[in-house]
């Protein structure tokens, strides 16, 4: 599947209301849960103590930290679009995060992306994401966010 162009502020007015596009399917490794918790010295053992969370824990694997599942979604964006028309995009924050489901090693995720509403800003437009990072064979997304992206300048 082909990316869906983004060019200039008249095209990202065309797509409001539109899904940008889904990703391909991948899947979640325990060695990318580790490097994620070394990463932000989050160790907690839902995540990274395989021995107690075959005990203790009620998801039975480890799961991915929800800021790693979060931090998922500007990286696959950029896998689902390409913007011209625009000096640089940047990701301004977030209005809403959720984390319905938890995302487990070994289970496959994808990103799902709609645009929601553009304004005008100065020198560019802002630009309202809803985005999923959904799980293989289950009702609920492991995040639902909705992002701000700024797009700057005239390329």
């Amino acid at each position: 599947m082909g990316k869906t162009a983004i060019d200039g502020f008249a095209g990202l007015k065309s797509l409001v209301g539109k899904e940008l596009g889904v990703s391909p399917w991948r899947e979640m490794t325990y060695d990318a849960i580790r490097k994620f918790a070394d990463a932000t010295l989050d160790h907690q053992w839902i995540h990274v103590d395989r021995e107690r969370i075959a005990r203790e824990s009620p998801f039975g694997k480890p799961i991915a930290h929800g800021y790693f599942t979060l931090s998922l979604i500007a990286g696959l964006f950029f896998e689902l679009v390409e913007v011209k028309g625009f000096a640089m995009v940047i990701n301004y924050g977030l209005n809403k995060v959720r984390f319905p489901a938890p995302l487990k090693e070994g289970q496959r995720y994808r990103l799902k992306v709609k645009l929601g509403e553009v304004k005008e800003i100065a020198n560019g437009a802002e630009g309202l994401l809803e985005a999923a990072v959904e799980i293989e064979g289950e009702a609920k997304p492991a995040c639902a966010a909705e992002l701000v992206f700024r797009f700057y300048g005239a390329a």
